[in-house]
């Protein structure tokens, strides 16, 4: 007798201040389209007995082609007019982990992520380096047009005519995150982001920054963030929430939702999504809306954007 493969897959689109009346109809159909072609990519994998690893993989590598999300193409520019993106994958199997940021030229930003955590003695590349490693491992390429929108260019553009502007208020944080529990148990992270519109100096944000914005740990929980990423940092929230559920017996979902409520308690905003190698999976956020979608063995996707779903 042939058993189906117990497995849960949790995605997010990035958090923000998105609600039903100041999100066009175009939008909102977009991100939905987005995450379940995101859902149904990694969850073909792991209906199939695939690796929690593979599935995140493959699921943050649709969201980054699809421009209706901060990541890969369709990623926000710096306030120099270029676009630099961040990653990181991380297998709860051994802790194993790769990075990536500043990257200017790879078309799927997780893949190089993943390749640096495979193929390279290191965890973490950054910048020029990291694009010569790309290249070096064989990574598809893509020039800048690929990656540029019209639309991140307007966004750029009125930040830059308003520079007194509160940097990120009323913004959507963008990022894109997959966390994945497969047949065997095992859980993985990922996450990609272009980072925030006009950014300076180099910022990187928590998301490429294993322990605070991507962590997976087949003792715990895997979690990918998304929102104010200095908060994320200077909390360590991806990890604090593992923590949480390995030394004080916490469920998921009572991790995630402290882990949010200290980051709102500091002035941050933002979101999670977890699973846990049982196979619970879930989210929280403390902004009006959060781009999420899960599916699991035994039951559909199910997508939302604003709080109220």
């Amino acid at each position: 007798m042939t058993t189906t493969p117990r497995w849960t897959l949790v995605l997010h689109g990035g958090s923000g201040s998105m609600t039903r009346e100041t999100l066009s109809a175009e939008a909102d159909a977009a991100g939905r389209a987005g995450l379940h072609a995101a859902l149904a990519a990694g969850s073909r994998i792991l209906a199939s007995a695939g690796t929690a690893l593979h599935a995140v993989e493959a699921a943050i590598r649709v969201l980054e082609d699809d421009p209706a999300f901060n990541a890969g193409r369709g990623s926000v520019f710096t306030a120099d007019g270029v676009i630099e993106c961040d990653a990181a994958i991380m297998d709860g199997r051994d802790r194993n982990a790769g990075a990536a940021a500043g990257l200017t030229a790879t078309r799927n930003p997780v893949s190089l992520a993943r390749a640096v955590m495979e193929r390279s003695p290191h965890v973490l590349l950054a910048g020029t380096g990291a694009d010569a490693f790309s290249r070096e491992q064989g990574l598809e390429q893509a020039d800048p047009d690929w990656f540029a929108t019209p639309e991140r260019r307007r966004q750029l553009d009125e930040m830059l005519a308003n520079p007194d502007a509160a940097f990120d208020i009323g913004m959507k944080y963008g990022t894109v995150g997959a966390v994945a529990v497969d047949a065997a148990g095992h859980v993985a992270a990922a996450t990609s982001t272009g980072g925030l519109t006009a950014k300076k100096w180099g910022r990187i944000g928590d998301s490429p920054l294993i322990g605070a914005g991507t962590y997976a740990d087949d003792r715990a929980a895997a979690v990918s963030c998304t929102g104010a990423g200095e908060y994320f940092i200077r909390l360590g929230v991806a990890a604090e929430i593992a923590a949480r559920v390995r030394l004080s017996g916490r469920s998921i979902e009572d991790a995630a939702d402290r882990a949010i409520d200290e980051l709102g308690e500091y002035g941050g905003k933002g979101g999670v999504i977890v699973v846990a190698p049982d196979g619970s999976g879930g989210w929280a956020f403390n902004t009006p809306g959060m781009y999420r979608a899960i599916a699991t063995h035994e039951t559909s996707a199910e997508v939302a954007i604003y709080g109220d779903e």
